[in-house]
This record gives C-alpha cells, sequence and structure tokens, in this order.
C-alpha cells in the first residue's frame, strides 16, 4: 500500500534549511520596502509579522509548562517529556509555514483582502459567532471522523498526533499536513465571514488567530491554568471554554473529549467524559509530589543557564555548547542571574522515572564564580541547607550534591550540614565514591605507575590510597609535605612505598597516564611525553592543548535503559548520561543505604559502590 495523501511533510529532508520556504515573502518584503506605509506589499510585512508572533505565542507556552519550579504540582500527565517526544516534534512549527504560504496564496488570489482597514469593531462580535456556529461544530465532526471506527483515518493521519505521551504546547503542531490544511480551512472561517459582512480588519485578523494559537498552546500545556472557582461561580462556563485537563483526558482516553475549545459540542455529541471537572478541580488545587530522589544541581555560568527546557526545549536536550543564537539572550539572563542572586530560592529544573519512582532535579540559584567569593560562602550554604531541610520534610529519601555545592572548602563535602542536623532522615550524598570508582576503571589494567595532581584533595586522596593497594606507583603533587605524609601513613606499611610526593611537573615527564584534580596550563601540560592520556576530575575540564595526547571527560554514567522522562542533557554530556556524582547518589538509593556519604572518601566502599552501579544497569559513559 502506498503511502496516504498529505501524509507527510514534503520538506522533512530539508532540515533547517525548510525556512528557505520564507524566502520569497521575505524577498519581495525587502524588495518593494515594505516597512514603509506607502508600500503596495505592506501586507507581506504583516503577513511575515502574524507568523513570527505565533511562532512566539507557542514558545512562550512551551516556557511556562516546562517552568516545574512554578507549574510542577498543577501537571495533569505527571511523566517527564522524554528525548524521543522531543526528536519527534521537532519540526512542530511546519504548520506555521504552511499556514503562511496559503495565506499567501490567498492574499494573492483575493487582491482586495491586502487592503483591510487597521479596526473595525464589529467585524470581532461577527468572528465569535462565525467561530462558535461553525468552526468550533466542524472542528468536532472532523475529529470525531479522525477517531472513527474503523480506524483508517485515525491510523494514516491522526496517530501521529497521539503518540506523543505528555501533551506540550508544541504538541499541537504534531499533525500530518492534510490536518493543518483542514485546520487552516476552519481557521479561515470567521475571518471569511466578517469580511463577507464587511467588517474585517487587520486587528481581527491578529487578535482572531493568536487567540486561536494562544487556546491550542493553553490546551496542550499539561498544566491546568483555569481556576475551578471559575467553574463553580460560572457553571456554564464550563461548557464554552475547555481547559488543559479537559484536553489531556482526550489524549489519554482517545474516545472522549473532542470538542476544539467548546466542551458544549461533546455534551450535544454525548462524548464528555465525566470525570473532566472532577480532575480538573483536583488538578487546579494541586497534587503535591514527593520525590524519592533529588540531585542538588547549581548553574556554572550565564550562558549555561539558558540550558534548561523552559528557555529552549530543543537546545536542553542537545549537550551544552555556546551558540551564536545564545549571544543575544545573554544581557537578559545576566539581568535574571542578579535577580536570581537577591531573590534566592530553590527551584525544579528536570524530573525523571527510574523503575517507576520519581527523580528530580532541583537547582540552587547560584552560578560558578559565585562559589569563589568569600563573602557569598555563608549565603550558599544556607541555600544549600534549606533546600536538605525541605527534602527532609518532604520525605525525600536521599539527596546528592552536585560539584561546587559539595566544595570542601564551603562546606566539608557536605558534613556541616550532616553534623548541624544529626536527625535528618534525608541521606546526604556527595557522591564521589562512585566519580573514585569510574576514573579508577578507566585506568588500563597493567598501569604500573600515575601522575596525579590534585592529590590531596577527597577524591585525589581516595584515588591514591586505592592504586598503591593495587601496587601502582602514584606519584603524588602536592607541595605540602605534611599533607602528603597524612595519607602515605592512612595506607598499609607494605604499600606506603608506592606513594611518592613530587613538587615538580618535570617529575612525570616519562609517565603516560595523567590523573588531574587541579587545572593544568598549556606550559604544565607541555611536561607530559607524548601518548599521554589525561584522566579528569577537575571542574572545569582542562583545555585539550597537545594533540599528541588524550583527554578524558569528566566522569559520567550512562543511565539504565529503563529510565523515563528525561529530556535534558546534564550540562556538555551526552543524553542519557549524568555526572559519576549524580550518579552515585542514584546507586545510593537503589541500594537502600541508610548512611549518610559526606566528608572523606571510605577507599574500602569504592569496589562495592561500582559493583552496584553495574547491577542495576548503569555504565561508564
Amino acid at each position: 500500500m502506498g503511502a496516504a495523501l498529505l501524509a507527510s511533510w514534503p520538506w522533512d529532508n530539508l532540515g533547517f534549511y525548510k525556512y528557505v520556504l520564507y524566502g520569497p515573502l521575505v524577498g519581495k518584503a525587502v524588495a518593494s520596502r515594505a516597512w514603509e506605509a506607502a508600500s503596495p506589499d505592506r501586507w507581506i510585512l504583516l503577513l511575515l509579522l502574524l507568523f513570527g508572533l505565533r511562532a512566539l505565542t507557542y514558545q512562550l507556552w512551551s516556557s511556562f509548562s516546562n517552568m516545574l519550579f512554578a507549574t510542577r504540582r498543577r501537571r495533569v500527565v505527571r511523566d517527564g517529556v522524554d528525548f524521543d517526544q522531543i526528536d519527534k516534534e521537532w519540526d512542530w512549527d511546519n504548520f506555521l509555514i504552511l499556514h503562511a504560504l496559503m495565506a499567501a496564496a490567498a492574499l494573492c488570489a483575493f487582491p482586495s483582502l491586502r487592503h483591510l482597514p487597521a479596526w473595525d469593531g464589529r467585524g470581532f462580535a461577527v468572528a465569535l459567532v462565525a467561530h462558535a456556529a461553525a468552526t468550533e461544530p466542524l472542528s468536532y465532526l472532523a475529529h470525531r471522523a479522525l477517531h472513527g471506527s474503523s480506524g483508517r483515518l485515525y491510523a494514516r493521519y491522526h496517530s501521529l498526533h497521539h503518540s506523543s505521551r505528555v501533551p506540550q504546547p508544541f504538541t499541537a503542531g504534531l499533525a500530518t499536513p492534510l490536518e493543518h490544511v483542514a485546520l487552516g480551512a476552519l481557521m479561515s472561517l470567521p475571518l471569511a465571514a466578517a469580511r463577507a459582512a464587511g467588517c474585517a480588519s487587520v486587528a481581527l485578523a491578529f487578535a482572531y488567530v493568536l487567540a486561536f494559537d494562544s487556546l491550542r498552546a493553553m490546551g496542550h500545556c499539561n498544566v491546568e491554568v483555569v481556576p475551578a472557582s471559575l467553574f463553580r461561580a460560572i457553571p456554564a462556563l464550563r461548557y464554552v471554554l475547555y481547559t488543559p485537563t479537559y484536553h489531556a483526558i482526550h489524549h489519554t482516553k482517545k474516545e472522549a473529549n473532542f470538542c476544539l475549545f467548546m466542551p458544549l459540542f461533546d455534551l450535544l455529541g454525548g462524548t464528555i467524559d465525566r470525570r473532566s471537572w472532577d480532575m480538573q478541580r483536583k488538578m487546579s488545587a494541586g497534587v503535591d509530589e514527593v520525590p524519592d530522589f533529588v540531585f542538588l544541581a547549581h548553574v556554572v555560568d550565564v550562558m549555561q543557564s539558558l540550558h534548561v527546557p523552559f528557555v529552549m526545549r530543543t537546545f536542553a536536550s542537545t549537550p551544552f555548547s555556546v551558540q551564536l543564537f545564545l549571544l543575544p539572550m545573554w544581557p537578559f539572563a545576566f539581568l535574571v542571574m542578579l535577580a536570581m542572586w537577591v531573590w534566592s530560592k530553590t527551584f525544579v529544573i528536570s524530573c525523571y522515572n527510574l523503575r517507576g519512582r520519581l527523580h528530580q532535579i532541583w537547582a540552587v540559584p547560584r552560578y560558578g564564580f559565585q562559589y569563589f567569593l568569600p563573602f557569598a560562602k555563608d549565603g550558599i550554604n544556607r541555600q544549600i541547607e534549606l533546600a536538605i531541610l525541605r527534602a527532609d520534610k518532604m520525605g525525600v529519601k536521599v539527596l546528592s550534591l552536585a560539584a561546587l555545592n559539595k566544595n570542601e572548602a564551603l562546606n566539608g563535602g557536605g558534613t556541616l550540614f550532616v553534623n548541624k542536623h544529626p536527625d535528618l532522615r534525608v541521606r546526604v550524598v556527595h557522591g564521589n565514591t562512585l566519580t573514585a570508582a569510574v576514573i579508577l576503571n578507566e585506568i588500563p589494567k597493567g598501569t604500573a605507575e600515575v601522575f596525579l595532581t590534585g592529590a590531596t584533595s577527597k577524591l585525589g586522596r581516595a584515588i591514591a590510597l586505592y592504586l598503591c593497594k593495587k601496587r601502582v606507583r602514584v606519584m603524588m603533587m602536592t607541595l605540602s609535605t605534611e599533607r602528603f605524609q597524612k595519607i602515605q601513613k592512612e595506607a598499609p606499611a607494605e604499600f606506603q612505598q608506592y606513594l611518592v610526593q613530587v613538587t615538580k611537573y618535570r617529575s612525570a615527564q616519562h609517565c603516560r597516564t595523567w590523573i588531574v584534580g587541579k587545572w593544568l596550563s598549556p606550559r604544565e601540560q607541555r611536561w607530559a611525553p607524548p601518548g599521554t592520556h589525561f584522566h579528569q576530575f577537575v571542574v572545569p575540564p582542562i583545555i585539550g592543548f597537545r594533540r599528541d595526547c588524550t583527554y578524558g571527560k569528566l566522569a559520567a554514567m550512562r543511565l539504565p535503559k529503563d529510565v523515563r522522562g528525561l529530556g535534558a542533557c546534564e550540562y556538555s554530556l551526552e543524553r542519557g548520561v549524568v555526572h559519576a556524582c549524580h550518579a552515585g547518589g542514584v546507586v545510593h538509593f537503589l541500594e537502600g543505604y541508610t548512611h549518610h556519604e559526606v566528608g572523606a572518601i571510605d577507599v574500602d566502599r569504592i569496589d562495592v559502590v561500582w559493583e552496584a552501579a553495574l547491577k542495576h544497569g548503569l555504565r561508564p559513559a
């Protein structure tokens, strides 16, 4: 059987270059100076402006939908949006291109439409009546036909729209060309009615189309925004205005709630799901959600702060890198940083499910450089402490601290909070035991000698003690003989000879395995012999200046395949990969460990935690 008519987009293979289809309109607008009031092609500029505002409408609703710190209690479908759905909806705006071409064709075919007055208030009343009398019932009938008993139309066309598990504003655009052609025709009916009545206007076209888009995006946003008190005060209103809950029921149940925006037609057609109002009331009030595990992250810098789903969902679903389109957004992000500095509050930025248990990523509103300001230390610790106490009160089982949130100089790797609150039920975890395990398991078997910088840090100490017990010679780069001797005495007497203090980088000029826990300048890296591999646990990671050497990434692990609802990359890591300290918190929770993992790393537990991680399906990245 051949492909169904208008079931796929003709420009699917163009990728980003599909926007070239706007080229003739843009070229014509520039050539005719359409921005001038006397230009005969001013209508082209208005058309491009309208479609720019349409795209912005869906983007703003998407941003709102993904602001979990503000909306998570009123989400209708509780699952997160995963990578598969994001990829499926990547070209959600195809229908905007189609509608723009349809509108341009109509304006070319009927030149009189190009010269509408700016305003005519009568047109709004005519359009409202035409929408209720024509667009709504026809949309209802068409929608029911797509769900018809034979299932052919549904399978060929409408199943694509329902393939997204979690409704999102961009899901409104996930449909076949045939469906969007029909939608465009139905949208034009009220405008055509106003034109026939002699009261159409530019203001009406903008207002009606943008209101139409706003209602579609609102219905798909998966966050209940209509207060239940409004329906209690005006019961009849529930049949005039649908809600995100009402539409989400259709997405999950499929055989009920077919209306466009007005449930009145479901009432007349006998297709209302009677649970709709009770569910809407419940979602409007908010549903508390207690995660089992929380990873307490932090922002790295101003640019990286834009790498979150509520800024741009598609960008957040790819590993972070500085892109040109971010530059115009930098001033706004900087102002937000200042506001967050003043009004500090931990917020939820992502959530996912691992084996049916809810995991959340919270973020402390502090940026990387702020952790190194002496006067900011107390304020940062206060925010981390409040997050821990909030998690404890909620009933969270494990809270894991991200890189700088467990800095030794800041709070002793989390010991400050555990000592201050000895009765905590939530387990506080720095996750560095698994970080050490990942680094150690990257070192090739048979390695006889390594060079270690950051040797007296928490991770450096654990790595040195572990390797010396494996009879690997560890050159520990440190100027402090006292700190070196303290670590050396921790090793069993028969292994202490394998720990060697060095004070100059030239001492490692014949060692091809460098473990880097302290930033290395190009001058310092030059001492490494050709073929050296740099393993890293320094934040931020060192820059690879040597072409004759290889550079490892920060310790990370790939989450199990049964993770659901994960749709954002963790900083510059690949999809489904998290930093080892994050994975360490996950293992701590899955294993049901009852101890806090703070302060110094227990070297004897490195292999235990590593085996537990592998047992639960985590794999080194």
